[in-house]
């Protein structure tokens, strides 16, 4: 398996041989399916919190008597029966945080980067850089790669440029080869691997 490698004005270049260890990988699922909610579960802040009978601000006394009046035995306002009393069995803070081994967030991964490469959602290109943050320049690399949709771009190493002109494009971001992570991959459409990028990562999952 082999896909083309572009450079900024979208000409092919050359091909690169994609390596065993992405095109002939069998996808497991379940493993990619834990590594997200484990993602999403670690992004809440679970901050939610609701008052129950004994922190609402009120007074302890019973509302009327207990009989004669034929209404319903009443106690204080802060029943959580009655309006603005406490909350029963409410959200808590609490922390949703869910534990991986880097075992399994490293398989995680090496799996969505391999469903990219042989679902050919995948594009390859020459480093480059950026004298000053321009988004313009990285339209038109775009433009010129046919990329439309959510994209990621996956440096080989912090391109302080290239990230401050990408961040102004909806639905386009960047990060470097070792910060990259399941969700990422699998919530763009294209992945853009720069080559030194490409060469990490080959050297990473070989």
């Amino acid at each position: 398996m082999s896909l083309d490698v572009y450079n900024r004005s979208g000409e092919v270049v050359r091909k690169q041989d994609i390596p065993a260890a992405f095109s002939n990988t069998d996808i497991d699922p379940g493993v990619v399916h834990q590594c997200i909610v484990a993602y999403l579960a670690n992004q809440r802040r679970g901050t939610a919190s609701t008052k129950t009978r004994g922190e609402v601000k009120g007074s302890g006394r019973k509302l009327y008597r207990q009989k004669g009046t034929g209404r319903a035995r009443a106690g204080d306002a802060k029943s959580p029966i009655r309006v603005h009393g406490g909350v029963i069995f409410g959200p808590r803070p609490r922390s949703y945080r869910q534990y991986l081994p880097k075992k399994v967030r490293r398989l995680g991964v090496h799996y969505a980067l391999a469903d990219k490469l042989q679902s050919q959602s995948c594009k390859i290109i020459e480093d480059f850089e950026l004298a000053q943050p321009k988004t313009k320049d990285v339209l038109r690399i775009l433009e010129a790669l046919s990329v439309t949709g959510k994209s990621l771009i996956v440096l080989g190493k912090n391109e302080h440029n290239i990230r401050l002109s990408a961040r102004n494009i909806p639905g386009v971001n960047t990060c470097t080869w070792d910060l990259i992570n399941v969700y990422q991959v699998l919530w763009h459409e294209n992945l853009i691997l720069t080559e030194s990028a490409m060469q990490k990562l080959e050297e990473k999952f070989a």
